[in-house]
């Protein structure tokens, strides 16, 4: 059968793509990828755990917020690792929900995009914070 939107599946100059419609319907899981507040932050020259990095979720979210732009896919907080965290002064970072990072590979990131960008798709995305996980959810508009 023949996808609704047959560009979603093309391969770019970047990145092959082997992914199918039927993969891409329905729910994706992605656990322990969001900012959860509980992260050890330690400098790995002094050992030193700044208090300042110490921070709450609800301030990740408030960093998300100032981070999007109404005409860009939605972003999401999450966690960074230690090194990135002392030289930005900040456990976390804001990022497209399907981001590389998130979903594992360029390959999905690129499907994720391109059917975003899509009119025949609808994405829609479930942040839980207290767990870490990212749920994107894919169906045809």
């Amino acid at each position: 059968m023949k996808p609704a939107d047959p560009e979603v599946f093309e391969d770019t100059n970047r990145t092959n793509i082997n992914i199918t419609e039927k993969q891409l319907l329905g729910e994706h899981i992605y656990e322990n990828v969001l900012y959860t507040g509980n992260v050890d932050v330690t400098n790995v020259l002094t050992g030193e755990k700044p208090k300042d990095l110490d921070r709450s979720v609800e301030d990740a979210k408030s960093f998300v917020q100032r981070t999007s732009r109404k005409d860009n896919p939605p972003r999401v907080a999450k966690s960074q690792s230690s090194e990135k965290a002392i030289e930005s002064r900040s456990p976390y970072t804001s990022t497209v929900f399907f981001h590389f990072s998130i979903t594992g590979s360029m390959e999905w990131h690129t499907v994720f995009k391109k059917a975003w960008e899509s009119e025949y798709y609808k994405i829609r995305h479930v942040t839980n914070y207290e767990t870490g996980t990212l749920k994107i959810i894919v169906s045809k508009k």
